[in-house]
């Protein structure tokens, strides 16, 4: 069965599926779905919490052995799968297929992964599952759907927000989720249940209104210029070195470029990632740089870097920050325009 995100706490309340299938491209929202399940599991004895992740080499058998054990510390036992942006392949599906016939009554599985195609709904192993547990998509959040949300989570956190102090916050963090979350839990904090303004609101945004490199890189990962503009502009205005932003955008591009070398060399995305020392919270945005970035592009860009590195040096580039912009939105979107700096004699 079907049940959206904000439908789970609904029917948690009611009962617990022996399967769960959280996927989707908001991770905030895949990692709190995966929490809502975690508490209603947990209150109804399944203690015990086994984690795994998709990666190469990974033993199927050991997910069937955890399925099928007798916990030495608990009755029941949660086993949380993350895919890792993979698919099952066939020795997965068939271990899906396995596991809904074994059908253990002191076992929850949650299974999460990336959007959900159509090709993976279609599978045998996804409609095995779907039909013994429920499958949770969880989507972008935009207009009613994220102010919806919002209010759910006021609720939640028991956050009393005036209509205009809501809509200050929503236009502040941009549809990002867990950014939105972490002021409400501030804002709770601080004011408990009283009502809470919008000036009230502005002014925590405004202490918390600060960039640093690494918000850059978030942003060029994401291909989002608007975003990487902002906090070009911040970085700037702190007077933050030229050459530590250029590090930052050098390191980035020759980290994408050698993992698309390797791809194009038939090796797994998994192992490139475990290799390079990518974390989890970094692959979703390494990968959609990697969906829009191709070898020819990433070249270009370290041809970019190379000629700014060679003409900050010189005393060529008329402004630095407009160079690295400059770069940045190559980084985020084609741009057929030259670096702008005087020509190197």
């Amino acid at each position: 069965m079907r049940l959206y995100a904000n439908q789970l706490s609904g029917q948690l309340n009611k009962n617990l599926h022996p399967f769960y299938l959280v996927f989707g491209e908001e991770p905030f929202q895949v990692a709190q779905c995966a929490q809502q399940i975690r508490t209603a599991a947990k209150q109804q004895g399944f203690d015990e919490v086994i984690k795994l992740t998709l990666m190469q080499g990974f033993d199927w058998q050991e997910l069937v052995a955890q399925y099928q054990s007798m916990s030495l510390f608990s009755a029941r036992t949660l086993i949380e799968l993350d895919l890792n942006f993979q698919k099952p392949g066939t020795v997965g599906s068939q271990t899906f297929k396995r596991l809904v016939e074994l059908s253990n009554p002191d076992t929850v599985l949650i299974v999460t992964g990336a959007k959900a195609s159509q090709d993976i709904q279609r599978s045998a192993w996804f409609k095995a599952l779907d039909k013994q547990g429920a499958f949770v998509p969880c989507y972008p959040l935009t207009g009613n759907h994220l102010s919806r949300w919002l209010d759910d989570q006021c609720y939640r956190l028991k956050v009393n927000m005036q209509a205009d102090a809501k809509k200050t916050l929503l236009d502040a963090t941009e549809g990002n989720l867990l950014a939105c979350f972490q002021e409400l839990e501030k804002l709770s904090l601080l004011y408990s249940s009283e009502p809470i303004s919008q000036q009230q609101v502005l002014q925590g945004l405004l202490n918390q209104a600060k960039f640093d490199i690494f918000d850059l890189s978030d942003a060029l990962l994401q291909g989002n210029a608007q975003q990487a503009i902002k906090v070009l502009n911040k970085l700037a205005s702190d007077n933050t070195e030229a050459v530590s932003i250029l590090w930052t955008v050098s390191k980035e591009a020759n980290t994408l470029l050698s993992l698309q070398l390797g791809l194009q060399q038939g090796e797994q995305l998994a192992a490139l990632f475990k290799q390079k020392a990518i974390w989890k919270n970094q692959q979703v945005p390494v990968q959609q740089a990697l969906n829009r970035l191709s070898i020819q592009t990433l070249e270009h860009i370290i041809l970019l870097l190379a000629q700014f590195d060679a003409s900050y040096k010189q005393g060529h580039l008329v402004r630095p920050y407009q160079a690295l912009a400059h770069i940045c939105l190559v980084f985020c979107q084609p741009l057929a325009m030259p670096l702008p700096a005087h020509p190197l004699n």
